[in-house]
């Protein structure tokens, strides 16, 4: 064996059992596999993963306390486009109609919040991304039930032209 040489497999087991989490439970198993015997390139198809994602765990192990070697580092992301204030005025404002922001729509729909977004705050959404923060501001889709048949001259309110549905305050 090649790592973990300094490790006890009593010390990889009495980690295991403090440990919380997915991640750094299939890291301790892989780890106490290992030492049992198991190859790299075994654990990794066991994992689903590279070999190499199999030698940086083991690596880590040696490396690092165990707590911290199982575990990952907190991550940044990316920053987001709207500050807290604008985010929260943007919230505040899909609780009421588009009407109250000077739009001439029924309701909000994720293409209106595009617009809205581009407009108001100088930003660029993704239709997926304005539909999810409608939901994180709060808003909910409906769709529109079978028994209603919408009207040809009525605009849609999911997400343009030719859906049926309705975003709404929950």
């Amino acid at each position: 064996m090649d790592h973990l040489d300094e490790l006890s497999l009593e010390d990889l087991q009495r980690a295991l059992e403090e440990v919380e989490g997915k991640k750094p439970t299939m890291r301790l198993l892989a780890a106490i596999a290992y030492k049992n015997g198991v190859t790299q390139t075994e654990l990794a198809e066991w994992y689903d993963v590279e070999r190499r994602t199999i030698y940086s765990w083991l690596k880590r192990l040696e490396s690092d306390s165990l707590a911290q070697a199982v575990t990952d580092g907190r991550r940044s992301g990316r920053p987001r486009k709207l500050t807290e204030e604008q985010r929260e005025r943007f919230e505040r404002t899909l609780q009421d109609p588009p009407t109250a922001a000077d739009y001439d729509a029924a309701a909000w729909h994720p293409d209106l919040v595009q617009r809205h977004l581009e407009e108001r705050y100088d930003v660029a959404y993704s239709i997926p991304s304005c539909r999810r923060l409608m939901k994180e501001a709060g808003l909910r889709y409906e769709p529109a039930r079978e028994t209603e048949a919408p009207k040809s001259d009525e605009r849609s309110t999911d997400d343009g032209p030719g859906r049926s549905g309705r975003w709404t305050p929950s």
